[in-house]
């Protein structure tokens, strides 16, 4: 069986619980599954931002796990 090379997207897992929808956007908690990590989220906006940083944090740990592989 063949295996898909890892990115940074394979550790994305996101819970989201919306606990409120005010003002057109929505407030709530998520969970990074990989890391076992929550946050609140005040708006639709700042969701999007910590999961974003959360994908950057996947795909900087990668590559330095590649970088001390080389050696």
């Amino acid at each position: 069986m063949e295996q898909k090379p890892k990115n940074a997207y394979d550790n994305g897992t996101f819970i989201v619980k919306i606990e409120h929808c005010c003002k057109g956007t929505w407030q709530g908690e998520v969970v990074w599954a990989e890391e076992n990590r929550k946050e609140k989220f005040r708006s639709a906006l700042e969701l999007m931002k910590l999961m974003d940083e959360a994908m950057k944090i996947t795909k900087e740990q990668q590559e330095e796990g590649r970088e001390s592989n080389i050696v």
